[in-house]
C-alpha cells in the first residue's frame, strides 16, 4: 500500500459500478496539500473519495490525497510510517490504539482548534468524550457503533430458526447455528475463534475486564479457555465453518462466510452492517453477541466506530482542520458518508440522513436502537501493546483451531504473553 490513485480505487469497487458512483477528479491547480489513511473496504473507499472529491471543490486551493488499506495491514503501515515520521496529516484512529499513539506522542491535540476552523457546537457530548487523553481532544468521533452479528435472512427462515436475536444465550446461539447445518447447505456460523474482541465480549459476561486501568490483564486463563472451548464444540460438531476457513486472518470483507453463503452469520460491527448487504443479494438481519444465560452482564458497549486524528507530522494544519471540519459538518459530505463509517454524533445529521436512509442503514440505525438497554460501560482503553496482544491471541488461537494445542495450555500460554507484551511496552 502506498496512495492509492483514482485507477487503483475504481478497481477496488468495481469497474463499471464505481465510473458511476464517483465523480471524475477535478483538474487541479493546488498549492496546500494534506494526505489522509483510513482503513477501508470498497464501500468505504467509494464514499470517501467523493467526499475527498466535494472537498476539493469547495476548497481548490487544498489537494487531498486519500490512501487506503485493509483493517489487517493498517495498523502495521501506521506503525511504519510513525517510526518514519512520514504519517499522513489526518489518520484514521480506533479507540483501543487511540491512548498508545497519544503516549507516543504522535497525535496532536485539537483543543486549539475547537471554536478555531472546528466547528463542535452540535455534537453529542458523550461520543465527544470518547476522544479524550488525560482531558485533552485528540480524536474526532466520526462514528458510533458496537457489535453485531449480521445474519441471513433467508437461512434462518429456511431453518426455521425463530430465536431472540437481541436477547439470546450462548445456548440459543449454538442451537441455531446447529438448526442452519442441518436444514440448509450453510454452516451456521463463521468461527471466532481468532478474534479477540468476541473473546473479551465473553470474558467481561464472566466479570472480568481484559485490562484494569493500570493496564494489567485481569481476563483469567479459564476465560479464555471457555471461550476457545465454546467454538471448538461447534466446529468438532460440524456446525459452524471449518478450520480451513478459520486461519486465514484478517479476511477482506468478501470472503467472509455469510458474504459468500458459506455461512448463515459473521462477526462485524454495526457500522459496518451498510457495507455487508451492499456485497449480497439475501437481506442480512443484525443481532447481538450472545449473552450468558441468566446474567445481566452485558458484554457489548456502544463505542465510537473510528476517529479522526491529526497527527503531529500534519504541516498544513490549517487544511487538515478545515477537511476535518467538513466531515461533521457540512451537508454535502455528511450525506455521502450517510451510517457507513457509524452513527453521526452530530444530531443534525442524522435528521437530515433519516428520510432518505437504505434498507441497510435502516436496519443499522434500528439495531442501535434495540440495543440501548442490553449494554455496559464502555471498556477501559487498552494500553500500550494492545495490537502485540491482538497478534498473539490470533497466533496462539490458530494452534488452537488448528489442533497442534490442547485448550487449556494454550490459554495459560495466551495469558502469560499477554501480560508480558504489556510490561514490556510500559
Amino acid at each position: 500500500m502506498s496512495k492509492m490513485s483514482r485507477r487503483q480505487a475504481l478497481g477496488t469497487i468495481g469497474a463499471a459500478a464505481a465510473a458511476a458512483a464517483l465523480p471524475a477528479m477535478p483538474a487541479l491547480a493546488a498549492d496546500r496539500s494534506i494526505r489522509h489513511f483510513w482503513w477501508g473496504n470498497p464501500e468505504r473507499d467509494k464514499r470517501t473519495f467523493a467526499v475527498i472529491d466535494v472537498f476539493q471543490k469547495n476548497h481548490p486551493d487544498i489537494e487531498v490525497s486519500g490512501e487506503t488499506i485493509g483493517w489487517g495491514d493498517y495498523w502495521t503501515k501506521m506503525a511504519t510510517q510513525t517510526a518514519g515520521k512520514n504519517m499522513a496529516d489526518l489518520v484514521q484512529m480506533d479507540y483501543r490504539f487511540l491512548f498508545e499513539y497519544v503516549h507516543r506522542g504522535a497525535l496532536k491535540s485539537l483543543d486549539e482548534y475547537i471554536g478555531n476552523g472546528l466547528d463542535l457546537s452540535n455534537f453529542d457530548k458523550g461520543p465527544l468524550s470518547g476522544g479524550m487523553v488525560d482531558g485533552k481532544l485528540y480524536a474526532l468521533n466520526i462514528g458510533s457503533n458496537s457489535q453485531v452479528v449480521p445474519y441471513n435472512t433467508r437461512l434462518f427462515d429456511e431453518a426455521g430458526v425463530s430465536a431472540d436475536v437481541i436477547n439470546w444465550s450462548r445456548e440459543d446461539f449454538a442451537a441455531a447455528c446447529e438448526q442452519i447445518a442441518t436444514k440448509t447447505n450453510a454452516k451456521g456460523c463463521d468461527d471466532f475463534s481468532l478474534m479477540i474482541e468476541y473473546m473479551e465480549a465473553w470474558a467481561r459476561q464472566e466479570g472480568n475486564d481484559f485490562y484494569d486501568a493500570e493496564g494489567n490483564v485481569t481476563a483469567t486463563a479459564d476465560n479464555v479457555a471457555g471461550y476457545w472451548n465454546y467454538w471448538k464444540e461447534m466446529r468438532d460438531a460440524g456446525v459452524i465453518l471449518d478450520k480451513n476457513h478459520t486461519v486465514i486472518l484478517d479476511k477482506p470483507m468478501s470472503e467472509t462466510g455469510i458474504v459468500t453463503g458459506a455461512s448463515a452469520m459473521s462477526p462485524f460491527w454495526s457500522n459496518q452492517l451498510v457495507a455487508v448487504q451492499a456485497l449480497m443479494t439475501d437481506q442480512i438481519g443484525a443481532a447481538m453477541v450472545p449473552h450468558k444465560a441468566g446474567s445481566t452482564n452485558w458484554a457489548q458497549f456502544i463505542k465510537p466506530s473510528m476517529f479522526m486524528s491529526l497527527t503531529r507530522d500534519a504541516k498544513d494544519v490549517e487544511a487538515a482542520i478545515a477537511y476535518m471540519n467538513d466531515w461533521i459538518n457540512a451537508p454535502e459530505a455528511t450525506a455521502i458518508l450517510g451510517l457507513e463509517r457509524g452513527i453521526p454524533a452530530n444530531p443534525d445529521v442524522r435528521a437530515a440522513l433519516a428520510p432518505s436512509f437504505t434498507p441497510a442503514e435502516k436496519l443499522s440505525v434500528d439495531y442501535f436502537n434495540a440495543i440501548q438497554e442490553k449494554v455496559g460501560p464502555l471498556p477501559l482503553p487498552a494500553p500500550k501493546g494492545a495490537g502485540e496482544v491482538r497478534d498473539s491471541f490470533m497466533r496462539t488461537g490458530t494452534d488452537v483451531v488448528l489442533g497442534n494445542m490442547e485448550v487449556a495450555e494454550a490459554a495459560e500460554l495466551f495469558i502469560e504473553d499477554a501480560q508480558a507484551i504489556v510490561d514490556r511496552a510500559r
